[in-house]
């Protein structure tokens, strides 16, 4: 009887088990009160507004994209590195320019980390940075018009991958390199990599009015891979800190070689000292090649600009800006505390979370408390800087950031949890899962002097479940989880674009009421403008054919086009009349190589058209604008290249 009576109860509790695992993912799903609580929590009423901007890194998609918080609707996919021809990014004559580099045109990139301008080390909303991690380059996008207007290439560089974060001031936006490479580059045998290979270091300069980048220096540091970076804040403000690993500089089968050390490094970076330094005429210039490209608001055009050298110094030029923390076990992300005094190493081989101390980090270097040197560059005891660990938090650690009430958040990528831990006991407080395979989370201001400690969310690199199946891949899944209590809730599932690797997230109301509403025509300033019907015209150079073409509900000007012959280049520059909000108009012509054109109120666009087949074409509209939006079209003539028909268009005749 008792064994009958064990085997029962066994059985329910298997069965029980079984119902509360399927309750998840169901399609019409809802738990009762709690889930309709949840909801409720992240329900944004028709035409009110989220209360958070969430920018989201695309990955491989090479982008940017915008949500809001806490509903998880997706508002915007901004292009950046990669060709977008749902505007015709990177397709028309104005944003090719933005895509040049030293190795040509390259419309691709993996975007990794954003981050936002700061003033004061709290957030500001006037730009938002991001790196592209395959050819190295760093992208301004502003936060009035949320569109990319700058790109800088990084040389001697590789895997732009510790970037791209900013300074308390936005005075320096870095770069740094994940794969060490021979610097200059040339040809030599790799396995003579260890010793002679070079992690570039990038420090980039910001204009504090314009925003505009320039290279300032490029620390060349020995030949480990630079993972990621976080600057000093408050009473650490003039440092900053990059993790190493592959400190064995190993140069093949790294998941084996590159794990032997017990301890990688966290590099802390005084760049007060190494600017100072610079400013006095130090560093070498060393000839390079790389692109400067920046979009003019005004001419609606950007220009790439070739540079040919580049500032670099050498960690021995300059004694006491660079030492190496001790850091279990090749550390992911490096992390500082609002206040500055805490740096967290998240070592992903490790069973503990490493804390340092910066006031014992400035200690040591005073007494000189080292443990050896690493290419000359001195190590501190890991006694000696460290203030503590959160201990056996979870497997996997990758990535912290802080609520600004005395915790850290971590994420734990094979146990697939966020953790929250107090600083200053580093005692667990609670743990939460997330599916699966957390990678990055975000909370609002997280990295700064300020967080907004409201909302944070996971980012995570499998779905599997979460989502109605789409064939063997999935998009990832982001997790939004309410942190203003003691313990975490999770509020929201919603899926990403591309692969998020890093966000950055801001309250609505500091961006909101700077956001551009259209361009005004009477401040356009392209060379190739029309800025009302009467200016619009066709004019023959040679070959090229330049159609001067304005746009507005419900018709083109000019909406009829002869004379144009196989063989031609056909440019048409197409000026939106429209001043209203949100009223963009498209244009795309039959036979054209590139993309369809989205041209903003006010703004003028080029799409380039290289007729080959003799015929009557047609064009129109591709943004529904009107309820005559289907009649918002015209034809152009293509005749043969032999023929005499002299340039003539109309419009209404």
């Amino acid at each position: 009887m008792k064994n009958i009576l064990k085997t029962s109860v066994a059985l329910v509790s298997i069965l029980i088990g079984f119902t509360s695992c399927n309750n998840s993912g169901k399609s019409n799903g809802g738990s009762g009160a709690l889930a309709s609580n949840v909801a409720e929590k992240v329900y944004v009423p028709p035409g009110e507004y989220d209360s958070h901007y969430a920018f989201m890194s695309g990955g491989y998609s090479g982008n940017l994209t915008v949500y809001g918080l806490p509903s998880g609707r997706m508002f915007k996919e901004i292009p950046v590195f990669s060709q977008f021809p749902t505007n015709g990014y990177g397709y028309t004559e104005e944003t090719t320019p933005m895509l040049e580099t030293s190795y040509g045109f390259v419309p691709w990139d993996d975007s990794h980390h954003p981050d936002i301008s700061q003033t004061d080390g709290v957030l500001d909303g006037r730009w938002i940075f991001i790196n592209g991690n395959n050819t190295p380059r760093i992208a301004r996008i502003s936060l009035t018009n949320f569109e990319t207007e700058e790109i800088i290439e990084v040389p001697n560089s590789a895997g732009n991958h510790s970037s791209s974060y900013i300074t308390e001031n936005t005075e320096y936006v870095v770069a740094g390199t994940r794969f060490s490479v021979p610097v200059p580059q040339r040809d030599m045998p790799i396995k003579d990599y260890k010793g002679n290979f070079k992690g570039a270091l990038t420090f980039i300069s910001v204009d504090p009015e314009e925003g505009h980048m320039d290279i300032k220096f490029q620390i060349l540091m020995p030949g480990f891979n630079y993972d990621l970076s976080h600057p000093g804040r408050g009473k650490s403000h003039g440092w900053f800190f990059f993790t190493t690993y592959n400190t064995e500089e190993a140069n093949s089968l790294l998941e084996v070689n590159a794990s032997q050390n017990d301890k990688d490094f966290i590099a802390a970076i005084n760049w007060k000292k190494i600017e100072e330094y610079v400013n006095n005429g130090g560093g070498t210039m060393m000839p390079a090649n790389y692109a400067h490209n920046l979009y003019d608001e005004d001419t609606h055009m950007a220009t790439s600009t070739m540079k040919k050298e580049v500032r670099v110094v050498n960690p021995s030029e300059v004694p006491g800006a660079i030492y190496l923390l001790p850091t279990p076990k090749s550390p992911h992300g490096v992390d500082v505390d609002p206040s500055g005094e805490y740096i967290v190493g998240n070592g992903k081989l490790s069973a503990n979370l490493t804390v340092h101390s910066f006031t014992k980090m400035i200690d040591a270097i005073e007494n000189k408390e080292f443990d050896g040197d690493a290419y000359g560059i001195p190590i501190i005891k890991f006694e000696d800087v460290l203030a503590g660990s959160v201990e056996q938090a979870g497997l996997g650690p990758l990535h912290t950031e802080f609520d600004g009430k005395g915790n850290g958040y971590t994420t734990f990528f094979i146990s697939s949890e966020v953790v929250k831990w107090k600083l200053g006991t580093w005692e667990v407080l609670d743990r939460k899962p997330t599916y699966y395979s957390v990678g990055h989370l975000t909370i609002p201001g997280g990295n700064s002097r300020e967080p907004f400690g409201k909302y944070m969310f996971a980012m995570n690199k499998i779905t599997k479940d979460r989502y109605l199946p789409v064939g063997p891949e999935m998009e990832h899944s982001a997790q939004l989880y309410d942190i203003s209590g003691d313990k975490m809730e999770l509020l929201l599932d919603f899926p990403t674009h591309g692969e998020p690797h890093y966000a950055a997230a801001i309250p609505a109301e500091i961006i909101m009421n700077n956001v551009k509403k259209i361009y005004r025509l009477d401040e356009n300033e392209h060379p190739r403008k029309a800025t009302n019907e009467s200016e619009t015209k066709v004019v023959r150079e040679g070959k090229n054919v330049h159609i001067y073409m304005t746009t507005i509900r419900s018709h083109f000007s000019p909406d009829n086009i002869e004379g144009v012959k196989v063989g031609d280049k056909v440019f048409f520059h197409v000026t939106n009349l429209e001043q209203d909000f949100d009223v963009p108009h498209g244009f795309a012509v039959i036979g054209a190589n590139t993309a369809e054109l989205l041209v903003m109120p006010g703004q003028t666009r080029t799409l380039t058209w290289e007729p080959k087949q003799v015929g009557v074409w047609p064009f129109y509209c591709t943004d529904f604008c009107s309820a005559l939006h289907q009649e918002m079209q015209g034809y152009v003539r293509v005749s043969p290249a032999d023929s005499n028909l002299d340039l003539s268009w109309s419009l209404g005749e």
